[in-house]
């Protein structure tokens, strides 16, 4: 199994490297590992689906407005 550093994995997945960082920092891509100042991502790993709220604004359930 190969690794990737950042900026080839952005352009395979079609997304920015500050995203791929954002990415790796919060743990969603597995067996991703910082090695020095650099990450380290493997090549076959999946592109984690976006879980960004894109409305513009958060939904909150009725009971928290209660």
């Amino acid at each position: 199994m190969g690794y990737l550093s950042i900026s080839p994995t952005a352009e395979q997945w079609g997304i920015s490297q500050r995203r791929i960082h954002v990415l790796c920092v919060e743990g969603r891509i597995p067996r991703a590992f910082k090695m020095g100042a650099y990450w380290s991502i493997p090549n076959d790993a999946e592109k984690p689906k976006d879980e960004r709220i894109k409305t513009g604004r958060y939904i909150k359930e009725k009971s928290d407005y209660e």
